[in-house]
């Protein structure tokens, strides 16, 4: 399991006060970059080679500004070409969302999905969640 702080601000929250449902997704993202590193260590755009394939978000609890939130990260699922990645929002000890993302190594230039290099599995593995 990897572990993200993200401070939310002030422009995260809504009218009702709380974490704004659309920012939610986004801090699940940041908090990806590791395991986006793996694919491309210097994270170059030029070099891309992920595609989201899929992404759902479980709203829990509220989250509010003023306190962090820790994003919980592991791997739930390598497949051939793909894997997926379990995330969690945490503030003050109570879980506010969970989601997931399905990932797909892509080939951009030739527009299909390629295996997931036997290095780079063995690195998600390390990630894997505890069942």
């Amino acid at each position: 399991m990897l572990s993200t702080t993200i401070t939310p601000r002030f422009g995260d929250i809504d009218g009702l006060g709380h974490v704004n449902n659309n920012i939610v997704p986004m801090w699940f993202e940041t908090a990806r970059n590791p395991f986006f590193r793996y694919f491309n260590p210097d994270l170059d755009l030029k070099k891309w080679d992920l595609i989201l394939a899929r992404f759902e978000v479980d709203f829990l609890n509220q989250l509010y500004y003023g306190k962090d939130v820790e994003i919980r990260s592991s791997i739930s699922r390598i497949g051939r070409s793909s894997f997926e990645i379990y995330q969690e929002a945490w503030q003050e000890n109570k879980l506010g969302a969970k989601g997931t993302a399905v990932l797909v190594h892509y080939d951009f230039t030739n527009q299909k999905s390629v295996p997931v290099p036997d290095r780079i599995k063995k690195l998600l593995e390390e990630h894997m969640q505890s069942k």
